[in-house]
């Protein structure tokens, strides 16, 4: 494994899709996955929280399981892997994505609601068919 570096590609716009607003200059280069600003906010308490090292990176894929047929995976990981993640840095945040995973991810915005009856990620993803009550499992 090697170290991930950012490509250096101007900013380009984020992939339209119906969800919170997220702006050109926040994405490194173009993304598969999109993160609001607020759910960076959060991510980032958790790193704190944590005590993660800078190096850290947000890794996103997708599982097989969960009651639609594919689950969402979202944690940390220490490294990644050039020739198979995906990699973009959005609002100071590195984000890794696998490339197997892409195709089923190409265009989500993930976001943090914060509300009394759930707080949580949430995954808006114009490729799932469909999707379970709770939001972690999808189908394509």
């Amino acid at each position: 494994m090697s170290t991930c570096t950012m490509p250096s590609e101007p900013s380009v716009s984020a992939p339209s899709v119906s969800a919170p607003s997220v702006s050109a200059s926040s994405v490194s280069s173009p993304s598969i996955v999109v993160i609001t600003e607020k759910a960076v906010g959060e991510m980032n308490r958790v790193l704190s929280e944590k005590k993660l090292p800078e190096s850290t990176v947000l890794r996103i894929g997708v599982a097989g399981g969960g009651c639609s047929g594919f689950s969402y995976s979202l944690g940390f990981d220490d490294k990644c892997d050039e020739m198979n993640d995906v990699v973009t840095n959005q609002h100071g945040l590195r984000v890794a994505v696998d490339r197997k995973s892409a195709m089923f991810l190409e265009g989500t915005v993930i976001d943090f609601y914060d509300g009394i009856e759930r707080r949580g990620f949430t995954f808006e993803n114009p490729n799932a068919k469909k999707s379970c009550g709770c939001g972690s499992s999808f189908s394509v």
